[in-house]
């Protein structure tokens, strides 16, 4: 049967519609597909932007926790600059008294004269601060501190005729009193104790940043070398300045460069030698001038001296220390220096033998020197003992209860001669 014009137009019509709805179906799928795609990369996209963003915050988080910390420490460091310029600032002066003497017009005037060496020192540092032309914070502080060995600079004032030991003692306290800022320390007896407290001083209070400047009076030799090289090799010499007596600076404040106060009447212009640290003859009072085996005087025979005119002798069945008073050893053996207040006799009168039992009998005592420490003055001379008796295997050395307590007592080898 023939198709009709009319349904064959009906079926182009659909066909034609048939085929763009479907075009417009694969577009439509095409657009959704490349939405989707475009959907999941914008996702990715903002997923990265949030995770930027995370570490954004985080490390905008860790810097604002950092600069509060350093804000913190500013604000702290602030605190403690307004503290340190409410506090003096110190200038310190140390001065070797044993090298360093004061003008004997000065001592000699006593308490007086010890209140004029504290004024001049103060005037001298004052003007110096003054021409250096120090700019400072705070108020300063200032201090001085002597270390000297009292015995040993009495002993040289009065010497070399000075001063007296009383002038001198005046003279301390004058200065002492001066300020209380003002210290004056004796060191005593002992190997380079000033040198050694002098040091440590400096390597101390050099350190310290309140500490604007340290007048140093160590002499004119250059016993404190080491000491400056030290300093100096530490960078601490910035703060330094060498007081000298005169216009005659030791080699290192001229090696180092050290800026130089020079005081001229403060201090005397010349080094004086200590006192000789000998011993005084021994007491030959009853002895003949001949010596033994063993080095000691002997006394005269017996047989040739008069117990009744000289003295008396000793009771021959009692053991010397026995004796009421026993003999003095260092009356018999060196020289006793007690006199009159001495609490052991002087009027014996001993034989050779009884001589030698009692230089035997005394070195099993200790020598004080060495027990405390010190030197021995009197030597090889020495009536005491410098070792021990029972040497290094000493049985009461191993319990502590050994009276020979110096240094090297038990050292057999530090006593023997060359």
């Amino acid at each position: 049967m023939a198709t009709s014009p009319v349904a064959e137009a009906s079926q182009q019509l659909w066909d034609e519609t048939l085929g763009r709805l479907l075009n417009l179906s694969s577009a439509t799928i095409q657009r959704n597909a490349d939405l989707e795609n475009r959907l999941a990369e914008l996702e990715v996209e903002l997923a990265v932007w949030k995770q930027a963003h995370a570490t954004a915050i985080e490390g905008a988080d860790r810097e604002a926790k950092a600069l509060k910390g350093r804000l913190a420490s500013l604000n702290s460091q602030v605190a403690s600059m307004e503290t340190f310029m409410s506090q003096s600032l110190l200038v310190l002066c140390v001065i070797d008294g044993d090298a360093c003497i004061f003008n004997d017009l000065l001592l000699r005037q006593g308490h007086e004269g010890g209140r004029q060496a504290a004024q001049q020192l103060t005037r001298a540092v004052a003007d110096y601060l003054t021409s250096e032309d120090v700019h400072v914070l705070g108020r300063l502080s200032f201090w001085v501190t002597i270390y000297f060995n009292k015995a040993i600079l009495a002993s040289v004032l009065e010497r070399h005729k000075l001063c007296s030991p009383e002038q001198l003692d005046a003279f301390i306290m004058g200065f002492s009193q001066s300020s209380p800022r003002f210290v004056l320390v004796d060191v005593g007896y002992g190997k380079d104790a000033t040198f050694t407290k002098i040091t440590e001083y400096l390597q101390t209070y050099l350190r310290f940043p309140q500490t604007q400047r340290i007048f140093f009076a160590g002499g004119q030799e250059n016993t404190y070398a080491p000491t400056i090289a030290a300093l100096q090799n530490d960078g601490l010499l910035g703060k330094v300045a060498f007081l000298e007596a005169c216009r005659a600076s030791p080699n290192y404040a001229q090696k180092h460069r050290l800026p130089i106060l020079t005081v001229d009447t403060l201090f005397i212009n010349q080094r004086l030698s200590p006192p000789l640290r000998t011993p005084p003859p021994l007491n030959m009072n009853g002895l003949s001038p001949t010596l033994t085996s063993g080095g000691l005087p002997t006394p005269h025979s017996p047989h040739s001296m008069s117990a009744s005119s000289t003295g008396r002798l000793v009771d021959p069945t009692l053991p010397l220390h026995k004796h009421s008073p026993p003999p003095c050893n260092e009356f018999y053996l060196m020289s006793c220096t007690k006199g009159g207040a001495c609490k052991y006799s002087h009027d014996y009168i001993l034989t050779p033998d009884q001589l030698a039992t009692l230089a035997a009998n005394a070195k099993k005592a200790p020598c004080n020197f060495l027990k405390n420490g010190l030197q021995c003055p009197y030597g090889e001379r020495c009536c005491w003992g410098h070792v021990c008796p029972n040497g290094p295997k000493c049985f009461h050395l191993s319990k502590g209860k050994c009276w020979f307590k110096g240094e090297s007592m038990h050292d057999v080898s530090h006593h023997l001669s060359p």
